[in-house]
């Protein structure tokens, strides 16, 4: 393996130089926007202990060296400078990165998904993480990569539902898909009628899911009078958004919900400062 190098170190000593060489020359707001320029100079800036640019450094390594200079990074607590990130990232996820999702070291796990983003090389570990972490964050990260290619995993995010098998995460995945299927929609529209404590949320998995087949069963949902204000607010943004109307006039005076809504609403911050009281 080729030597670990602190290129951000390197760039944080030439920083320092620069800044005193121009002192007094920058805003504070100023240096804010300079300083990230510089550091991408840097990637194309010789540097003698690497014999190399920081961007040419890690070019000229396979796959199988990057992620090992990138484990060697947590190894010997140095951080990964952002050269080696952006390398990784124009590789599409090398197969040498995929074991690295079952990482215990959340920082590295993290890192490692988001250097393996939407690969279909990644799918099978972020499933598994989906149903076996306990950290809301990674679970977070592996949804989001997941519902930007929901049609690739809809067979999968289908099966788990069939299963029982985190059905929430699954119904947010199929939720995101393009392509029409019956049986999205038709998984979809059972969530909806079969979770009453979950109106709201299924109500808006349906709006996603943009097929306007769904509506007659939303209007009728909303028209319910035992329906909540949130719920109604939920539903009504559902219907709209897959083209319908509700006119229906309906009073939630006596909502708790909607009482608690009217009741922030009035708690405003005064910055007019008119209230105060002067000398004047």
């Amino acid at each position: 393996m080729k030597k670990l190098i602190d290129f951000d170190a390197l760039f944080d000593e030439k920083l320092a130089q620069y800044i005193e060489e121009h002192a007094g020359q920058y805003t504070e707001k100023q240096w804010s926007s300079l300083i990230p320029k510089l550091y991408r100079c840097f990637g194309d800036t010789f540097v003698r202990a690497a014999g190399d640019t920081p961007k040419g450094y890690y070019a000229k390594m396979n796959d199988d060296e990057l992620v090992e200079m990138l484990l060697a990074h947590f190894r010997e607590g140095i951080p990964v400078s952002d050269f080696l990130v952006r390398e990784l990232e124009s590789r599409n996820c090398p197969d040498a990165l995929v074991p690295l999702l079952d990482s215990p070291d959340g920082e590295l796990l993290t890192l490692a998904i988001h250097l393996a983003g939407g690969s279909k090389k990644a799918f099978d570990a972020y499933f598994r993480l989906l149903l076996t972490s306990d950290d809301e964050d990674i679970k977070d990260s592996v949804i989001e990569a997941l519902r930007e290619n929901a049609d690739a995993v809809k067979e999968r995010a289908l099966a788990f539902c069939q299963a029982g098998q985190g059905v929430q995460y699954m119904l947010e995945i199929l939720s995101r898909c393009k392509q029409r299927d019956e049986r999205v929609f038709d998984t979809l529209m059972t969530a909806f009628r079969t979770s009453p404590d979950e109106l709201p949320m299924h109500a808006a998995y349906l709006a996603t899911y943009g097929d306007e087949r769904a509506l007659p069963v939303l209007l009728e949902y909303i028209d319910r009078d035992e329906i909540n204000y949130l719920e109604y607010q939920e539903l009504k943004y559902a219907i709209e958004a897959l083209g319908g109307e509700y006119t229906r006039v309906r009073d939630f005076s006596d909502d708790p919900y909607y009482r608690e809504i009217v009741a922030q609403s009035q708690i405003l911050p005064d910055f007019t400062g008119q209230d105060k009281k002067t000398d004047a």
